[in-house]
């Protein structure tokens, strides 16, 4: 029998990086190919328990290049592609835009356009729950996946922009695609910028915490195993042309979040500094992820274990953030705290 080939972009970050390692290990007959360009927020250092095995393979290649990527799927013939490569920092999407709308925008067409040169047998697209826009405080919203999509920020812009894109490639073309949209994920090789491992590395080290506006914003966490469980089954048993929620049940305020953490770690609340609030701020996430638990999928993680879970976690590799949150990414951390 041909061995299936699934082509995972952006397998060296956070979520495309845990589901590379998912998927290697609960599938011996699939060949994975991880695709990364290895930006900042990219690491193979993730991969060393994986790399040694047969159905592994990496190649350092920019989505973006029309001139690589379809000579690429030509050569390969992948049967399926799995596509989280993306610039995903609001933060920094709001300081330069144009690197979103290249990488998450033009990346996904150029992709698109090789999947259907080759006639992938399905094309799912990782997507957020930020192109929704913001809910207010109503605990009764929820986001559907007939919201309309209303981006408030330039990440969330591009990502919409790319969904847009995929849902046009099958309309137009008959590309089998799926796309999924996840609430915030957290978990193992979690890139230090983002809010609980910020805030875990900078209790160690008992440091302030730089906490938002007055913290009330409210997420919905999902752990990054239940995410790959969550996209695993979309790509198996997802009907073609569909869009699929994947939400955690777990909401919380950001302030929540950190002082939970502060409080596991034992160490004071007076760590906490409210700073100036990020442009365009959205008040709420949350997501009603019916469909997808129709399909069969839901959480085994609550709040509680994964953020204990977490925690331990990052206690347990401190060799891998401590070397990334030192050198160049100070001057990234002071200039947007100003801490």
């Amino acid at each position: 029998m041909t061995r299936k080939k699934v082509l995972v972009t952006g397998g060296a970050g956070f979520i495309g990086g845990n589901f590379v390692q998912y998927m290697v290990n609960r599938y011996p007959n699939f060949d994975i190919y991880n695709l990364d360009l290895l930006t900042y927020a990219g690491d193979l250092t993730k991969h060393k328990n994986i790399e040694s095995k047969d159905n592994y393979h990496f190649m350092k290649v920019n989505i973006a290049d029309h001139h690589a990527i379809i000579p690429l799927f030509e050569q390969e013939k992948f049967d399926f592609v799995v596509h989280f490569a993306a610039e995903s920092h609001v933060d920094r999407s709001i300081s330069d835009p144009g690197v979103f709308v290249r990488a998450n925008v033009l990346g996904t067409q150029v992709l698109l356009d090789a999947a259907r040169a080759v006639g992938v047998t399905k094309f799912v697209h990782v997507s957020t729950d930020e192109v929704y826009g913001e809910l207010d405080f109503d605990p009764d919203t929820f986001f559907t996946e007939e919201t309309p999509l209303q981006p408030n920020s330039p990440y969330s812009a591009s990502k919409a922009s790319s969904d847009l894109l995929v849902r046009a490639y099958y309309e137009t073309y008959g590309l089998p695609v799926n796309i999924t949209r996840c609430s915030n994920n957290y978990g193992p090789y979690h890139f230090p910028e983002k809010l609980i491992p910020l805030t875990i590395s900078r209790v160690l080290n008992d440091e302030k915490v730089p906490v938002y506006g007055d913290g009330r914003n409210i997420r919905d966490w999902l752990h990054v195993l239940d995410h790959c469980s969550a996209i695993d089954l979309v790509l198996h048993d997802g009907e073609i042309g569909e869009v699929y929620n994947v939400g955690g049940h777990n909401e919380r305020t950001n302030l929540e979040v950190v002082k939970t953490i502060i409080n596991t770690l034992g160490k004071s609340e007076n760590l906490i500094e409210f700073v100036k609030d990020r442009l365009g701020h959205d008040k709420r996430y949350a997501i009603d992820p019916t469909k997808l638990e129709l399909l069969g999928w839901k959480p085994t993680y609550t709040f509680e274990t994964g953020i204990a879970d977490t925690i331990e976690w990052y206690l347990e590799n401190k060799e891998w953030w401590e070397q990334i949150i030192s050198g160049e990414y100070q001057g990234y951390f002071a200039k947007q705290y100003s801490l």
